[in-house]
């Protein structure tokens, strides 16, 4: 329950509504109960024979008591409820700003699925908390110690015979509230597992539909759901015990009311109007009994999910500035160093990259080649710190990357990685995504550099039509070239092409590579390709192999060496020979 204080800063943050939230709850609650002390008046004065006037202003003042106590109560919604959903919105954003901190090791190991129950699902229940369960604490709180107060000087003793088995509920409020909390807490596990299954059917929708697994993907959901039902169902039997337990109690109480209190009544111990107002008054602590109940199971259900959400908010920012970040670097010109750089995914996994030394001068290309899986993907993500090496230093103009604002050094490196990324939107927000002043010049000169402008005068609505899913209406190559364009746009100092022609013909390809090169002519630029064609113009080649640089040269040096450059050529020449024989 520790948790449930970690929300004391929201609460802090919205104190003035809180408390006037606290003072009407207040108002309402005394205005309330007053109204039982008329009724008793009322019903003792008729046994005196009152006037009629008399019982009029005592009707008058019930219904004015009423009106002003529903006028209060609406006042708690529009504070401490319209709190609520503010916190909900702070919780959303600060869960939001945090996941959005996280590293990118993160995200490869965490389900988006999962992320989802959490930002929806886990801060709902948080809401409630925040919300419902402070008032109706609040409220029960108040009606609790006023009520009772007030039945205490009219007969002590009838308030003590009547009000005991309340302890008798809190004692079965607790031993349910826990088993609520477990099974909740087995609830949003699995809620997040179905929510991981449909985020993958709906991205992957293609593959499912290509390879028929229709049937298979529909049985799989619907044991996830039939299990995900079976855990609601464990809980919804648990939580059907409180309203049976509740009134069973409560009428308990009006039981020995109507025993004690009428034999009070008959020995002239207490008056009509006494049993009418004790009854009022046991009537109104039904409700706060049931309510805390309610908040019990409430709370328990927020500190689940809190739970959960610390399991985030827990989360190490593992790429982030510190006392080495330089503030005071606000641009880079683009000459990157790597100094002894080793990189691991995770301190029990093997080494992908070993004692990395290599230099790539201002304005110049550095091609990377090398087969599937010998670390040219990490390589460059070292470089816009996506992760961070293992040892070793990466300098950019002499200073080490670490010492430079993530913001400047993000900002001033264009980078097209291998699986390109389209966001459901026009075409143009897709390309000019990191750009904040946005033109038409701009738009149509990066379109034209990546080849895209021909694609484009072929849609009905040019560069304002929206894009499925991912970039799903696009070719694979548009999708290339609409990613190129895009790192293009930011007008970076160092360009990054993992891999970004793959899906791109040779005749497109080159001059694609013909535009960059005089638009990249004082920029760095860095290319990994398989085509020996797309890398043989740069003027540094380097050739990775088991996580360190077997070659380096030129491409004429390197096809002398005979190596696995060499053979890399000699089998790509030999596709084509065969290719264009058949």
């Amino acid at each position: 329950m520790k948790r449930l204080f970690t929300l004391n800063k929201y609460f802090k943050r919205n104190k003035g509504k809180l408390s006037l939230g606290i003072l009407f709850i207040i108002i309402s609650d005394f205005t309330q109960v007053f109204i039982p002390l008329i009724l008793k008046e009322s019903i003792d004065a008729l046994q005196s024979n009152a006037s009629s006037d008399l019982i009029i202003r005592y009707a008058i003042t019930i219904f004015a008591l009423a009106v002003v106590s529903g006028f209060f109560r609406y006042m708690i919604r529009q504070t401490i409820i319209v709190v609520s959903r503010k916190i909900e919105f702070d919780l959303r954003q600060d869960f939001w700003t945090h996941l959005l901190k996280l590293s990118h090791r993160y995200f490869q190991n965490t389900s988006t699925g999962n992320i989802m129950a959490h930002a929806t699902n886990d801060i709902a229940s948080v809401r409630m908390y925040v919300g419902p369960a402070v008032m109706y604490s609040i409220d029960t709180a108040m009606k609790f110690i006023i009520v009772i107060s007030i039945m205490i000087s009219i007969s002590p003793s009838l308030t003590a015979i009547v009000l005991i088995p309340l302890p008798i509920l809190s004692f079965f409020v607790y031993r349910l509230s826990k088993k609520i909390h477990r099974k909740f807490t087995l609830i949003q596990e699995k809620f997040s597992d179905l929510t991981t299954i449909a985020q993958e059917n709906f991205s992957g929708i293609r593959i499912i539909k290509s390879y028929v697994r229709e049937a298979f993907e529909i049985d799989e959901f619907a044991k996830e759901s039939s299990e995900y039902r079976k855990r609601n169902m464990d809980k919804i039997k648990i939580q059907a015990l409180f309203m049976p337990l509740l009134f069973l109690i409560t009428g308990t109480s009006i039981i020995l009311l109507i025993l004690i209190g009428g034999n009070m009544v008959i020995n002239n111990q207490l008056t009509l109007g006494d049993i009418a107002a004790f009854l009022f008054f046991l009537g109104m602590l039904i409700w706060p009994t049931i309510a805390f109940g309610w908040v019990a199971n409430i709370i328990q259900q927020a500190d689940a999910s809190l739970k959960r959400l610390h399991t985030i908010y827990d989360e190490d920012i593992e790429i982030k500035e510190s006392n080495e970040t330089d503030n005071s670097i606000e641009q880079i010109e683009g000459t990157v160093k790597f100094e002894n750089v080793s990189f691991k995914y995770g301190e029990n996994q093997p080494k992908v990259l070993e004692k990395i030394n290599l230099e790539i001068p201002k304005g110049k290309t550095l091609a990377i080649v090398g087969h599937t899986g010998v670390g040219k993907t990490s390589l460059v993500n070292l470089i816009s710190r996506l992760f961070d090496t293992t040892s070793g230093n990466i300098f950019i103009d002499g200073k080490n990357i670490k010492s430079i604002p993530l913001n400047v050094l993000r900002k001033n490196i264009g980078m097209v990685p291998q699986e390109t990324f389209l966001f459901s939107d026009t075409l143009e927000n897709n390309i000019l995504y990191g750009v904040e002043n946005k033109g038409d010049s701009l738009l149509k000169t990066v379109a034209d550099i990546s080849q895209l402008n021909k694609d484009v005068d072929q849609f009905s609505e040019k560069y304002n039509t929206v894009l499925g899913e991912r970039g799903i209406t696009l070719s694979g190559g548009q999708k290339q070239r609409t990613s190129l364009a895009r790192a293009l746009a930011i007008n970076p100092k160092i360009l990054i092409l993992d891999d970004s022609f793959s899906a791109v013909d040779t005749k497109t390809e080159e001059e694609i590579l013909i535009n960059l090169k005089e638009f990249m002519k004082d920029r760095t630029s860095i290319i990994i390709s398989h085509r020996i064609s797309t890398v043989k113009d740069a003027d540094n080649i380097i050739v990775l192999d088991n996580g360190i640089i077997a070659e380096e040269g030129k491409h004429d040096e390197l096809l002398k060496l005979g190596g696995i450059y060499y053979d890399i050529h000699y089998k790509q020449l030999l596709e084509e020979e065969l290719q264009s024989e058949m």
